[in-house]
């Protein structure tokens, strides 16, 4: 995926039916955390993507310190049907924060 303007990550189910829409899509906070936590596997917890990623998932954090998306960013079976998992846009910013701050100390 490619990282996008607005410093997120997202890519649509359509990216399935169609090879031209790999990595193309509305930046969603789970797939962003995605890409957060991949980069941060391979030691990357200081470049202007990771942080660009990150300022995106705490803007868009609610008050009350959840996330939430729209767009459907689970398989079941491509071209069949798609999955929307409940949790996935809670708990996976949380856990590329929570790494973040770990390595980083910032937190």
């Amino acid at each position: 995926m490619m990282q996008n303007p607005d410093g997120g990550w997202g890519e649509s189910c359509e990216s399935y039916d169609d090879r031209n829409q790999k990595g193309i899509g509305e930046s969603t906070c789970s797939q962003t955390a995605w890409a957060l936590l991949g980069l941060m596997a391979a030691g990357d917890y200081h470049s202007e993507g990771v942080a660009r990623g990150i300022a995106y998932l705490l803007q868009h954090q609610a008050a009350d310190g959840s996330w939430f998306e729209v767009p459907y960013t689970g398989t079941g079976f491509p071209r069949v049907f798609y999955l929307k998992y409940t949790y996935y846009y809670l708990y996976f910013p949380l856990m590329a924060l929570t790494k973040y701050l770990k390595v980083t100390n910032n937190g």
